[in-house]
């Protein structure tokens, strides 16, 4: 008698790879691989779009002025972890000039950002929230902002495992990861 397979709710049969998702065409949709599943999303709306914008301006002047490294839109994945591959996309990243090669790859870099910002949208789960900060931070990214349009506040995670919350009459900073950065968080909603 053969053997019975378990059943495994929600785990397809085969596992995506970081290179097929890259080829994947899944439009107007946003997409992250997790261990090999492929995660769609719907797009953010507005008030995630303006608050990412807004922070976005911010870190890329104070980047370029500094000539502190690369900033990456919402766009980019960046390969976290293989065998099951983990291709997570931020809707902000940081990474110091000295980490990325003068060529950017065309594919999704395999590196964890310095800095992670997360902005929550409607449909974000808490629980999904803090493993995507759990991937980022043990692929290697030094400080993880989430930041919460609706509850108008931020949580800072730190690689040495500490975190702060921010209100909104806070300043969000670069720390050590991208330093002389101060932003008002309350001037991003």
């Amino acid at each position: 008698m053969p053997a019975e397979r378990a059943y495994v709710p929600n785990v397809p049969a085969t596992l995506m790879t970081a290179e097929e998702l890259l080829a994947a065409n899944v439009t107007d949709k946003r997409t992250e691989l997790v261990r090999g599943v492929l995660v769609v999303r719907e797009p953010a709306g507005g008030r995630h779009g303006r608050a990412v914008m807004k922070l976005a301006i911010r870190l890329g002047v104070h980047v370029e002025r500094e000539g502190a490294g690369h900033l990456f839109a919402a766009e980019t994945g960046f390969t976290l972890a293989r065998g099951p591959d983990t291709v997570r996309a931020p809707d902000i990243a940081f990474v110091r000039r000295e980490r990325l090669p003068s060529s950017v790859p065309v594919g999704f870099p395999e590196l964890a950002p310095d800095l992670v910002v997360e902005v929550l949208s409607p449909d974000d789960r808490p629980g999904e929230t803090l493993a995507k900060v759990g991937d980022w931070l043990e692929a290697g990214a030094r400080l993880v902002w989430v930041i919460d349009p609706q509850g108008r506040n931020a949580r800072v995670y730190r690689a040495d495992g500490s975190q702060t919350s921010v209100s909104e009459a806070d300043h969000l900073e670069g720390e050590d990861v991208l330093p002389g950065f101060r932003c008002e968080l309350a001037s991003i909603f």
